[in-house]
């Protein structure tokens, strides 16, 4: 297999502790690429010899967006939700349901196209992995359907056939669905559990069910939690050992606290805070405290429909008020350690070469120069896109 040598690379962001620094930059860097993994990293001065070279023109190299929360599987349209809900209507759970009626009626060819045209655009702006969720089908066929899709895509699909209850079903009756028939029909294709542990969704006795069931199967537990206010998500996700709780809008100090003391990761959705006009989570107390964060897109139909990783980075660093590094680790290395996958989100030998080449000297122009498009080359498993 040939090796390949980058260089002209202005700024090399590793994500590597031993470099220094949160990011581990180095300045007029090389890479070497051996197949689908990183071979060697350091100074283009010790670069070793390599079979072939390319020259990147002074462009900063990262690795790939790790987007570690979407729900890119649906069909339909709620542009008219956002028009309302920009006029100042409240964001409810209930308008998943019109999702779900879209998608329950839309043709396994239809969904992958819709899925195939999202992932690819989420790609052209370097994202490299991510995470896909079940939910729009609510019922046994429906969401093994969306599971068995999204395992096409990617290995990290997600379980959340408990989003909201369906129409004319009672909560704890539902409940006993998702964690018995549906996890039973599902569990082939997936390798996580989620609950919306939230009001208008599940309680905490709800979730805590669901979540012990998807345990019990051998999946990994996430949850979504404190979106909408304090609902008790959070310190269920700690106490249960999740891998991540995503959302995080609404903490106290014990739910920081609770964080920074476990290994359950922080997952920020600055996208969806900007579309639903939630406040933003407290991040920087959370980053003060001790806690892990991640950065996703929370890409859906409903309430964060984009994919754009860097929109998510630039808005963490002006809203949100985490310095550059921080945003960049969020999005990368953080998304990583959120789906427990250490080969991914850094740039280091033995990692997979996800590579991210932006036509700046610098990954501070993602929130310097906000909304520009700044892709200029991806890397994925070592291919080219």
């Amino acid at each position: 297999m040939n090796t390949h040598l980058l260089t002209g690379i202005s700024e090399l962001t590793t994500n590597d502790p031993d470099r220094g620094g949160l990011l581990g930059r180095i300045a007029d860097a090389a890479v070497v690429l051996d197949g689908d993994s990183i071979a060697w990293v350091g100074r283009a001065a010790d670069a070793p010899a390599a079979d072939d070279r390319s020259d990147l023109g002074g462009r900063a190299l990262l690795p790939g967006w790790v987007d570690s929360h979407t729900h890119l599987i649906f069909a339909g349209d709620r542009s008219d939700e956002f028009e309302h809900r920009m006029a100042g209507h409240a964001y409810e759970a209930g308008g998943i349901r019109t999702t779900v009626r879209a998608t329950t009626e839309a043709t396994d060819t239809e969904l992958r196209a819709g899925l195939a045209a999202r992932r690819a655009a989420a790609r052209a702006q370097g994202t490299t992995w991510m995470e896909i969720k079940t939910g729009y089908g609510l019922g046994v066929h429906q969401e093994s359907r969306l599971a068995r899709l999204a395992a096409e895509v990617t290995p990290d699909v997600t379980f959340l056939g408990a989003h909201v209850v369906p129409p004319g079903v009672a909560a704890d009756a539902y409940v006993q669905t998702v964690a018995g028939p549906m996890l039973e029909a599902v569990r082939p294709y997936v390798r996580w559990i989620d609950v919306f542990c939230e009001r208008g969704a599940f309680d905490p006795a709800q979730s805590r069910a669901v979540l012990e069931a998807g345990r019990a199967a051998g999946l990994g537990l996430r949850v979504h939690g404190n979106q909408l206010g304090h609902s008790g998500g959070v310190a269920l996700a700690v106490e249960l050992g999740a891998a991540s709780v995503d959302h995080c809008n609404h903490l106290s100090d014990d739910d920081i606290h609770g964080l920074a003391r476990s290994e359950t990761v922080a997952t920020l959705l600055p996208a969806c805070d900007l579309s639903t006009r939630e406040p933003f989570p407290p991040a920087r107390a959370l980053i003060d405290a001790g806690a892990t964060i991640a950065l996703a897109s929370n890409g859906n139909p409903g309430t964060s429909n984009t994919t754009s990783m860097a929109f998510c980075v630039a808005t963490a660093v002006l809203q949100m008020r985490l310095t550059v590094e921080e945003a960049i680790w969020a999005a990368t290395a953080g998304g990583a350690r959120a789906l427990r996958r250490d080969h991914i989100g850094t740039l280091a030998p033995g990692y997979r070469a996800d590579l991210h080449v932006i036509d700046a000297p610098s990954v501070s122009h993602f929130a310097y120069r906000p909304g520009m498009e700044l892709t200029w080359a991806v890397w994925e498993a070592g291919v080219r896109l």
